[in-house]
């Protein structure tokens, strides 16, 4: 009996492991730096000001708890975690993207741009 227990839970266990193996490798791809319209409206009216606001009460609790995280030697730490990260998901990312940080999209048109209009120039 135990040994059928035994390879019921280790069929279970492979069932679950193929069903969720596939989902993890499409989750790594789910993320689309090139949102739509209505990502970048929900970006714009829900999340920008909701980040604004995580980004002042971390000030603030980073005020608060500053006397102890200097004790500590973790201040810096503190600061990164309630302010910066905070900010940086507030302002430093495309509108409607998930990721933080610059992606340079506009500079690269702008350069791709200039370099065909300096083609035709010469020819």
């Amino acid at each position: 009996m135990k040994k059928h227990m035994g390879a019921h839970r280790a069929a279970t266990a492979f069932l679950i492991s193929c069903l969720l193996a596939p989902q993890m490798l499409w989750a790594e791809s789910a993320i689309d730096e090139s949102p739509n319209e209505w990502a970048m409206v929900g970006d714009l009216v829900v999340a920008r000001p909701l980040g604004a606001v995580m980004t002042v009460g971390g000030a603030a609790v980073w005020l608060v708890s500053l006397p102890f995280t200097l004790l500590a030697g973790h201040a810096g730490e503190a600061a990164d975690k309630l302010i910066i990260g905070p900010g940086a998901a507030t302002f430093a990312r495309c509108l409607g993207c998930r990721n933080t940080g610059y992606t340079y999209k506009d500079v690269e048109l702008v350069r791709e741009a200039s370099e065909g209009d300096e083609a035709e120039a010469a020819q």
